[in-house]
């Protein structure tokens, strides 16, 4: 970019020394050939060598002190131009500057006027001088000449044109481009202040359901095993009461870091999905005094980690939901595999609810069980009724265990 800047500073330098060098080249030519052509008397000689000087004049003014073309320095320097072309005809070697800054002076058709009129003075110039002529052939040769001269000044205008418009283009191309550019990275910045934004988020709404799942839960269970301790009478269920709570506490401390962490659930840490399930009723069946049975159907497949912690919180979940609300005397628990899922359904007898009637604000349970489901493309099914027992089913693909 620095190296077309100065390229382009070093152009108009260059353009603005070249009319002083046309200028000194016609005078020198004219000079060296008055013997033989151009003003023959003292006075004209005069009055070319003022001419000339106030050609020099008047083009520094507008070149250097204007600092760009203008209309009315190009007529000025035409004028003059055209006098001392008349008086010397050689002098029209000056003259062709006229074609260079014509479309930088005029706008519209004044710019072909003015290239006409250099072509005017150039073809008078290159015959000799101004008409009338002793020969034929150089009256024939002025209107040739300026053909000429006008049709060569306009390819080079039209070309000069064209080159301006595809720079022009060029130019607001690249400036579409920096725009695009700064566009898509401003979009970039957008996409990845979205994507903390919904990392941030969706590991909230992980640590939510883990807290929700584990930890909310196993305290609760702490509280109702003081609690019934606090009422019995019998020192051996006390201290079995106590015995319990506190290993529900480390449990829940052991949940606290492995949700933290974002690790498997410690119950799958050692032990299939299956194996996990029937560990969870046989404890929430003695922590409870309420019968409840676990069935496997089908062939036990591993599966992957994702898939086997998101069942087994789903039957926390569900198990806790009939503990606090069902008041059931008996549930099931079925996990069922075929070929392309795997379904699990908890049962219970209890006082069932409508599942129509709005939901209090405080009720996360079935959201969270329901989200978990989804967000392995699965689904989660309730059917209750009042005091015909509750039955939640979900249904996720049987991905099996692979590589982490």
């Amino acid at each position: 970019m620095t190296s077309a800047v100065e390229h382009e500073q070093r152009w108009e330098r260059n353009l603005k020394v070249l009319p002083f060098v046309l200028l000194a080249l016609a005078t020198a030519i004219s000079v060296a050939t008055l013997p033989v052509m151009g003003p023959s008397t003292t006075g004209s000689r005069v009055v070319f060598g003022v001419l000339i000087v106030a050609t020099a004049v008047w083009t520094w003014r507008w070149t250097h002190v204007h600092g760009r073309p203008h209309p009315v320095g190009y007529i000025g320097r035409t004028l003059l131009v055209a006098a001392l072309t008349v008086m010397h005809p050689l002098f029209c070697i000056f003259a062709w500057i006229g074609f260079l800054d014509a479309f930088e002076s005029f706008r519209g058709r004044w710019r072909w006027v003015a290239m006409a009129a250099t072509s005017l003075i150039m073809a008078t110039g290159q015959t000799g001088g101004p008409p009338p002529y002793d020969n034929p052939w150089q009256t024939a040769l002025l209107p040739l000449l300026f053909v000429v001269n006008f049709g060569l000044a306009s390819l080079m205008g039209r070309y000069s044109d064209h080159l301006e418009a595809v720079s022009q283009e060029r130019a607001d191309t690249i400036g579409r481009l920096e725009e695009a550019l700064a566009e898509n990275a401003r979009l970039q910045e957008e996409l990845l202040a979205q994507s903390r934004s919904a990392g941030v988020r969706d590991e909230r709404e992980r640590l939510a359901r883990e807290i929700h799942d584990t930890i909310a839960q196993s305290l609760a269970g702490v509280v109702a095993q003081l609690q019934a301790a606090q009422g019995s009478a019998d020192a051996g269920d006390v201290r079995r009461r106590v015995a319990r709570a506190t290993e529900m506490a480390r449990t829940a401390l052991v949940e606290a870091r492995r949700s933290v962490q974002d690790l498997t659930p410690a119950e799958l840490a050692d032990a299939g999905l299956a194996d996990a399930l029937s560990t969870l009723v046989a404890g929430w069946r003695d922590d409870h005094g309420v019968e409840a049975s676990f069935v496997v159907v089908g062939d036990v497949t591993a599966l992957h980690s994702e898939v086997e912690a998101t069942l087994l919180r789903i039957a926390q979940e569900a198990l806790a939901n009939v503990a606090k609300h069902a008041g059931a005397t008996r549930v099931g628990v079925t996990l069922t595999f075929d070929d392309a899922d795997v379904i699990l359904d908890v049962r219970d007898d209890g006082s069932g609810f409508d599942p129509t009637a709005p939901r209090r604000s405080s009720s996360f349970g079935l959201g969270v069980m329901r989200d978990r489901a989804e967000r392995l493309t699965g689904t989660l099914t309730l059917e209750s009724a009042h005091d015909a027992g509750t039955a939640v089913s979900a249904s996720i693909p049987a991905l099996p265990r692979g590589p982490s």
